[in-house]
């Protein structure tokens, strides 16, 4: 099987298990959540008082399902209001990480996905947040990065979240960006399991082809 029938196939293989029930859509549900308060021009509501909790358990259910809250996570032995500083954060970010996905990666939109971890990082310091807690929250809210979890490094062949593998995930776009953009498909509305308008970024779909590949999948 050559590589573009292995990462077609991954992708399949991916998508027949996100059912509106199952861990995958969580993903849909947290990104759909915090898209809509973006592109209604109203992201810096996420952490009103009305908002702030609502924004919390989103996040935090997308992390959990994603397995951010078990073994030595930091996360597994936190509350809900832990995760505020984040939510803060992320009703303050810069207006351009709301638009910034694969295809448009340069200098700075890298520079840009790299502050935002290290963003991250600072505001729950000085507990430690890894490469793989930092983009997870920048996959389910922005979609503007893979998470450079175990599986993704391993499918993807690298070790290190940093500017290098960022050139590298854009160099994959432009390599197969036909069949990257055949697979944007819309996300799950978590009232009605059904398609909404909002589709899936590039970045996400990198994230799953190598998250299946770096699984064994």
């Amino acid at each position: 099987m050559d590589d573009r029938a292995r990462h077609e196939a991954s992708l399949r293989t991916y998508l027949a298990a996100r059912r509106p029930t199952d861990r995958y859509a969580s993903f849909d549900y947290c990104h759909n959540y915090f898209f809509s308060f973006a592109d209604a021009g109203r992201a810096a509501e996420l952490a009103a008082p009305e908002y702030l909790e609502a924004s919390c358990l989103q996040l935090g259910f997308y992390l959990a399902s994603w397995g951010m809250m078990r073994g030595s996570t930091v996360l597994l032995t936190r509350s809900l209001r832990y995760l505020e500083p984040w939510v803060r954060w992320v009703a303050q970010a810069p207006a351009s990480l709301w638009r910034t996905d694969v295809d448009r990666y340069d200098a700075r939109s890298v520079d840009l996905v790299l502050s935002a971890a290290a963003s991250l990082r600072r505001a729950v310091a000085p507990d430690p947040v890894t490469d793989t807690l930092a983009t997870k929250i920048l996959l389910g809210v922005f979609a503007c990065v893979p998470a450079f979890d175990a599986n993704f490094r391993a499918g993807f062949g690298t070790a290190t979240f940093s500017r290098g593998s960022l050139a590298r995930v854009a160099g994959f776009y432009r390599q197969n960006r036909d069949l990257v953009d055949a697979y944007r498909v819309p996300t799950l509305d978590v009232r009605t399991g059904l398609d909404t308008p909002r589709l899936y970024s590039r970045a996400k779909v990198i994230d799953m082809i190598f998250f299946t590949e770096g699984a064994g999948g």
